[in-house]
């Protein structure tokens, strides 16, 4: 009874102190690592029971309900491990190779602990329960407890050393999430030596009782705190209503002034894909997109078979399904994404900006046309009832710029904003007097030497005012040397609404410009492995195909300046080698001939036309060098007819002559009539 009683004590004590997470009633309990402490002590409730009935069982007698129960003891204390390995990484919450190699880990201890519990059930290698209901442990019973207790030492040492690179607060937090797991790796250890003795339920319960002190009440307590603090500011914030007034008027003209830098925007339900769209410009109206406002997911595939530029297709489809978008959405409050739309017959770029509306239950997708000056505004106020939704849009709209200025025109006062946030609500940053003299001093001490002039061109009042009487917005992108680094950033200035103040946006786009330069290497790559020989890495019939059509557009046009050659070369024993060695020692066998061929005519493009033939077009050096290259070539091949293993590869090379060659088809039929004569004349082993 005293086994049991231990049991049931700790499951007492645990529902005690952890109620309200077990309840669900704390106020972060959406956070990520809410739920996964949640699901471990879940998994602890399943393993107090079990641990408290084996005693019960074993006291009483029962053989198959101690063996069954024990079974169950294993289960629900593996289980335990990988649950507590989850919450840790989450809690910590840094993305990295220790994290995902960490939670791995958890799972295949796990996956293997199963195996093991099911083999036990054939042979005895956890445990076994004798006639008498004696507990027997076996030889893989100290292999769970050594994996899993050096898997809870090495939580432990990973909480202790990201303690040292955060806050004073989180440090003392992950010091005591790294206490737990000590305790819990240290009773494990102690469960091994004495399996009689319930020392992992008492090392869960200290546990559990470390984080529920240390942790889960102390962000409570800040939490108590931050809201005291929220909730005294709306009552400073209420008693300057005067104040609050003229900040809401500032945030509509931004919010306008954003709005309209868009071609179309969608608000977009996430679950029912049931979507609105808002403010179409002219030129997108003219596409006569289907608005039927149910399936934003199957429209928007239909739209893209329609509109999207073909060699965009599949990547633009590649976004719009809803797991695809909500993926892109982890981590981050917002996501953008580049690609060409076919209108009125012309290729136009295309930005699409994807961010998660402030409710968390809709998307908002906006898109503009980057390739010129952005349509003018339209008016976006609707009825009563989309207010709300246009409030969602323009704050989403707003977080895509790190900073934003509101500038008067008239005296230069201005006042910054910060949006970088997850909603993008603006938060005061600064403000002053002059915001050209002040942006004057900085651009000294933060822009890139290179960029600073253009930089300091735009910063100008009459430059602004004049480019914005054509224009509705003036773009500049340049670099800011951050600690050391140069970020590429995008400034955007355009009016207000009111026609008083020029807004000012501010944006990183290290992103964007990285994964356009990805973007056109990918296309680059992708185009040039299609014009290349698989096996041999030298160029396909596809290239030689091309390379004919230039070559002809070339004697058409007259070049008689155009002095070309062409060299036919065929693969000698290529069959017999296929037939005596294999395939493999045939594919070998080629490689070795174009490698052969590359050496020797170094300066000019090789082709492979066939199984084993090849076409070198010989230009510039190589064609001034033609003769001396046959004559080096043939050398080669009379050293390799005296080695067994060596290619033979038969050659003929001709001239282009204008008059006579109308097309690189003559060159080439004359240059493979000498190289059948070569190829007779190889067999025969007349050089």
């Amino acid at each position: 009874m005293f086994y049991a009683s231990i049991g049931l004590l700790s499951l007492v004590l645990h529902m005690i102190i952890n109620h309200e997470v077990i309840a669900n009633k704390t106020k972060n309990k959406n956070n990520q690592a809410t739920v996964r402490y949640r699901q471990f002590l879940f998994g602890l409730i399943i393993y107090y029971l079990a641990d408290a009935l084996w005693g019960f069982f074993c006291d009483f007698g029962i053989v198959a309900l101690t063996y069954a129960d024990t079974v169950l003891y294993f289960a629900s204390m593996t289980l335990t491990v990988l649950l507590w390995v989850r919450y840790v990484v989450a809690y910590i919450d840094r993305k990295g190779l220790k994290s995902t190699s960490l939670t791995y880990a958890g799972y295949v201890i796990w996956i293997l602990s199963y195996i093991t519990i099911a083999v036990n059930f054939f042979i005895p290698i956890i445990f076994k329960i004798t006639p008498e209901n004696q507990y027997v442990p076996g030889l893989a019973r100290y292999f769970i407890f050594g994996v899993q207790f050096w898997l809870d030492a090495l939580l432990m040492v990973y909480s202790f050393i990201v303690s040292f690179k955060v806050s004073k607060i989180d440090s003392k937090r992950y010091r005591m999430v790294g206490a737990s797991g000590l305790a819990m790796s240290f009773f494990i250890f102690l469960q091994m030596l004495f399996p009689d003795m319930p020392f992992y339920a008492v090392g869960c319960i200290i546990a559990t009782c470390l984080v529920h002190v240390f942790v889960e009440e102390a962000e409570k307590s800040e939490q108590d705190e931050e809201f005291a603090i929220v909730k005294n500011a709306a009552e400073q914030e209420h008693e300057k209503s005067q104040k609050a007034e003229e900040e809401m008027e500032i945030f509509n003209n931004i919010a306008y002034s954003l709005a309209a830098d868009y071609e179309a925007i969608y608000y977009i339900n996430i679950e029912t894909g049931r979507y609105r769209e808002f403010a179409p410009s002219e030129r997108y109206e003219k596409l006569n997109v289907q608005k039927v406002h149910e399936d934003f997911y199957k429209n928007t595939l239909e739209n893209i078979d329609i509109f999207v530029y073909p060699e965009d297709k599949d990547y633009a489809k590649s976004f719009y399904t809803k797991e695809n978008m909500l993926k892109l959405l982890e981590n981050k409050k917002s996501h953008t994404f580049k690609y060409r739309l076919v209108i009125n017959g012309k290729i136009r770029y295309f930005m699409f900006f994807l961010m998660m509306a402030k409710d968390g239950k809709h998307f908002v997708l906006c898109n503009k046309d980057i390739q010129d000056a952005l349509d003018s505004e339209k008016t976006i106020r609707e009825k009563h009832e989309k207010i709300v939704t246009f409030g969602q849009i323009a704050e989403s709209l707003a977080a895509n710029y790190d900073v934003i200025y509101y500038v008067n025109i008239k005296d230069s006062s201005y006042v910054g904003y910060n949006t970088n946030n997850i909603y993008g609500q603006l938060e005061v940053e600064r403000a002053g007097d002059d915001f050209f003299t002040d942006s004057m001093k900085n651009s000294q001490l933060l822009i890139h030497p290179q960029d600073r002039f253009r930089l300091e061109e735009m910063i100008n009042k009459d430059y602004m005012l004049s480019g914005l009487e054509s224009k509705r917005q003036l773009s500049l992108e340049y670099r800011m040397i951050v600690n050391d680094v140069a970020k590429h950033t995008r400034l955007t200035i355009r009016k207000s609404s009111d026609k008083e103040h020029f807004i000012i946006g501010v944006e990183n786009i290290d992103d964007e410009v990285r994964k356009e330069k990805e973007y056109l290497k990918t296309i680059n790559t992708e185009k040039e492995l299609a014009r290349r020989d698989e096996l041999t890495g030298v160029k396909n019939k596809t290239a030689y195909s091309e390379l004919e059509k230039t070559v002809q557009s070339n004697i058409d046009n007259g070049m008689d300046y155009f002095s070309f050659a062409v060299a036919v070369c065929d693969v000698n024993n290529l069959k017999v080698i296929n037939d005596t060695k294999g395939h493999k020692a045939g594919d070998d066998y080629i490689k070795a001939s174009a490698k052969m061929l590359c050496d020797i005519f170094d300066h000019s493009p090789v082709f492979r036309v066939g199984g084993d033939e090849f076409v070198v077009f010989l230009r510039g050096e190589d064609f001034i060098n033609r003769v001396e290259l046959e004559h080096r070539f043939r050398y080669m091949i009379i050293d390799n007819l005296k080695a067994d293993d060596k290619p033979i590869v038969a050659i003929g090379l001709a001239d282009y002559i204008p008059g006579e060659d109308n097309s690189l088809s003559d060159v080439f039929e004359k240059a493979d009539n000498l190289m059948y004569e070569d190829k007779r004349n190889l067999k025969n082993r007349v050089i």
